[in-house]
């Protein structure tokens, strides 16, 4: 919806913001029908309030996230920043009264350099555009959600993105080199480098990647590449019990291994997949294990792995010959939150990251948990950075479930802190996780976090109500 000076009925305050917003912005860029605001109000997190925005803005420039910055702050408007609305923690909701900053039109990958193996982009790229644009010139982006296909870059830095690949890779923190801000008051920052190694002054790079836009508006980022590696293979090992398939990962880990991917998937998600999509796995698993080498050599890690996952007590252990093979084991895993999503209608997707040698401990008690409230939780994991899904399937129409549901999750953040892990290891705090992170970091670590902010924000405009 176009919205224009004569249009559309409009209280004083809104209409002196849209006045003041289009005196410097085309007027395609801005929405003001609430039937059309109303649809930019939340990202995919359940359990987290969201307010009614005054207006979208969709710009195209850095000119345009400025002259929106300097309205909201003369006029004192929260500014929600939005990518593609894949998160969640509720970091991307919306406030009442806010401007929701939806950075989706500035999609341009800017440079791609082999040489130096750095791409430059705007915030508003998918993840997936950029990762098949660099590997035409034969390099490689490793960071990859599982929403790879439609989050962007702008989003994935917001909330410090993992995925799949970072057991081998890492995350997207580690592939960020710089970035263009926009302040809080309009002004543009630039941080880090170009260069391959650089340790001038505060690294206030990282220190935007994971800030959830409560610091300011990445407007650019440079990214570091790597060489495109080999295809990978996968293998698939079957187990009789979470403990064995977490007692194979701690072998494959301990033994050196560098696997390019090592998921699990319990029996209520194997289930789930097989209910969806008809798959054949084997229903008679407790967990299933998928590990993937993109070495010179897969065939022979393969062949090291499945007899570490043997040794643990692995019942089956199934090596892909090709990349086909492999890529069907691997749409198993990514249908997992589908299909634990179509169980019950709704879905609470935990996030809790432990180490690695404690996995196993985290599985058990997530199961005692799902016993307890008589509730269906299936978990999926990185398993090789100890990073895990827990998905409480409930159905939000029946308000004891959906209470049990809010307990249960609860109930597996605080058990993770208890087992020396985290309460996020990539999707971030948001609205969801709020008095969580006051208790993982403590009173000092929130009297710090909150300082930082004041410098970047005195007045509180940019994405209130997140984090802390």
């Amino acid at each position: 919806m176009i919205m224009s000076r004569i249009e559309a009925p409009r209280d004083e305050v809104t209409g002196n913001l849209v006045d003041r917003l289009l005196s410097a912005l085309p007027a395609e860029a801005v929405l003001a029908d609430p039937d059309v605001t109303v649809s930019y109000a939340n990202d995919m997190a359940s359990f987290c309030p969201a307010g009614t925005p005054a207006v979208v803005v969709l710009p195209r420039t850095v000119e345009q996230v400025q002259h929106v910055m300097r309205v909201a702050t003369e006029l004192r408007v929260p500014v929600v920043p939005q990518g593609a609305r894949t998160g969640l923690s509720g970091a991307a909701n919306a406030s009442d009264g806010c401007i929701v900053l939806s950075l989706t039109k500035m999609d341009r990958i800017l440079e791609i350099n082999p040489v130096d193996r750095i791409a430059v982009v705007e915030p508003g790229v998918v993840n997936a555009t950029l990762s098949r644009a660099v590997n035409e010139l034969g390099l490689y982006y490793p960071p990859d959600p599982s929403s790879w296909e439609m989050c962007t870059i702008g989003g994935n830095i917001g909330t410090a993105s993992g995925g799949l690949c970072c057991v081998k890779y890492g995350v997207t923190a580690e592939y960020v080199l710089g970035l263009d801000v926009v302040l809080a008051d309009g002004r543009l920052m630039s941080t880090g480098r170009r260069t391959a190694k650089g340790v001038a002054g505060y690294d206030m790079t990282r220190l935007f990647v994971g800030s959830e836009g409560s610091l300011g508006i990445v407007v650019q980022a440079t990214l570091a590449l790597r060489p495109k590696p080999p295809e990978q293979l996968v293998l698939a090992a079957e187990f009789a019990s979470g403990a064995a398939a977490c007692d194979a990962v701690c072998r494959i880990m301990e033994g050196g291994h560098v696997p390019s991917l090592l998921e699990l998937m319990d029996r209520t998600t194997v289930k789930a997949v097989n209910d969806l999509a008809h798959m054949g796995l084997p229903e008679t698993t407790e967990a299933l294990l998928l590990a993937a080498f993109d070495t010179t050599d897969p065939a022979a890690d393969l062949a090291a792995v499945g007899a570490l996952c043997e040794a643990a007590g692995a019942s089956q252990v199934v090596p892909a010959d090709d990349a086909a093979e492999s890529e069907l084991l691997l749409q198993a895993r990514r249908l997992s939150l589908t299909a634990l999503e179509a169980v019950k209608g709704t879905t609470m997707i935990d996030d809790v990251c432990v180490p690695r040698s404690r996995l196993g401990e985290l599985i058990e008690g997530t199961e005692r948990i799902a016993e307890k409230h008589q509730l269906t939780i299936g978990v999926v994991a990185h398993a090789g950075d100890g990073n895990t899904h827990p998905t409480v399937c409930f159905d939000a129409a029946d308000p004891d479930e959906s209470r049990r549901a809010r307990e249960s999750f609860d109930e597996i953040m605080a058990l993770g802190l208890e087992l020396g892990g985290t309460i996020t290891g990539e999707h971030g705090v948001g609205v969801l996780k709020k008095e969580w992170l006051a208790r993982e970091i403590g009173p000092v670590g929130v009297e710090m976090q909150r300082a930082v902010k004041g410098v970047f924000d005195p007045l509180g405009i940019l994405n209130p109500g997140k984090l802390f």
